[in-house]
């Protein structure tokens, strides 16, 4: 799955829970506290927002009226999260232009459900359709980018940028979108970063990098990929270990990130208890290096 989900609710607890439920189900979820997100909206495109209704100011409702009248967001779907399962608050959702409504304290099953059911009717377009040969091929399961056939180096943060960019094919992101999407909560970053890692990948995918024909500048907004990409499949599952079984089936950088930081976190608590359990001759700790 590569759709990105908006989760829009004041209630840390219930922007949390679904995002930890989506997030394991393979999606990439972004969640805010106030539906003030327009700019970010047009600027990702999202595949569907789950939006309260019990925002101040009706803002909930404001925001899917919003999304129904840009016809840049015509595939992005939305579900209301209500607080009560009143038949009013349902049918004002509705009539907003809400595809669906979920009454909260959230349910997981119903909540993936309700969101697959929604996204069925929403389908996005498929990167492969704009053209039988594509400018660049992108293998996720080894982090390898193939430009024209020709396999050129590139770092990890290049690698997630280019991918990013190649899911979201000719829509135009802001710097701190990208910052937001890529680089995270690393600390000492600034827009300057993008355009620095920007010039880089020019360097590597144009035929003239100073006359930009993939990975285009829009002046005064940010950057736009309009090149054809394609993905390598994922090799077949080989075994039954966590990395065949997850990876296998891990559609989308982000749940490959996920699944790098559980194994990450595993490995430390793995190598933690075998240094502590392991005395040497001396009856000291081993060191493993």
């Amino acid at each position: 799955m590569s759709e990105i989900i908006f989760v829009v609710d004041k209630q840390f607890d219930v922007r949390h829970y679904a995002k930890q439920s989506l997030e394991a189900a393979g999606y990439a979820v972004r969640a805010f506290s106030t539906a003030d997100i327009l700019s970010h909206t047009e600027a990702i495109g999202p595949s569907l927002i789950l939006v309260s209704m019990a925002l101040p100011d009706a803002c909930g409702l404001k925001l899917c009226q919003q999304v129904r009248a840009n016809s840049a967001l015509a595939k992005t779907a939305v579900v209301f999260l209500l607080d009560s399962a009143a038949e009013a608050d349902r049918i004002l959702a509705l009539e907003s232009g809400g595809e669906d409504c979920i009454v909260k304290p959230l349910s997981r099953d119903e909540l993936l459900s309700t969101v697959r059911t929604v996204l069925r009717r929403f389908v996005p377009s498929s990167p492969l359709s704009v053209a039988s040969i594509p400018d660049l091929v992108i293998d996720p399961w080894a982090m390898k980018l193939y430009v024209r056939g020709v396999e050129v180096l590139i770092t990890t943060l290049e690698f997630g940028l280019i991918e990013y960019l190649a899911h979201h094919r000719g829509q135009v992101f802001k710097r701190n979108v990208l910052l937001d999407a890529i680089w995270g909560e690393m600390r000492f970053v600034t827009p300057r970063s993008v355009d620095a890692c920007i010039r880089r990948i020019r360097e590597k995918i144009e035929t003239d990098h100073t006359k930009p024909s993939l990975l285009k500048t829009v002046r005064g907004v940010g950057y736009r990929l309009d090149a054809t990409a394609a993905w390598e499949p994922a090799p077949r599952q080989s075994c039954d270990c966590i990395v065949c079984r997850t990876v296998g089936g891990a559609e989308t950088l982000y749940a490959r990130h996920l699944l790098r930081k559980q194994l990450d976190a595993r490995t430390h608590r793995n190598s933690v208890g075998r240094t502590l359990a392991s005395p040497n001759t001396d009856g000291l700790v081993d060191k493993i290096p």
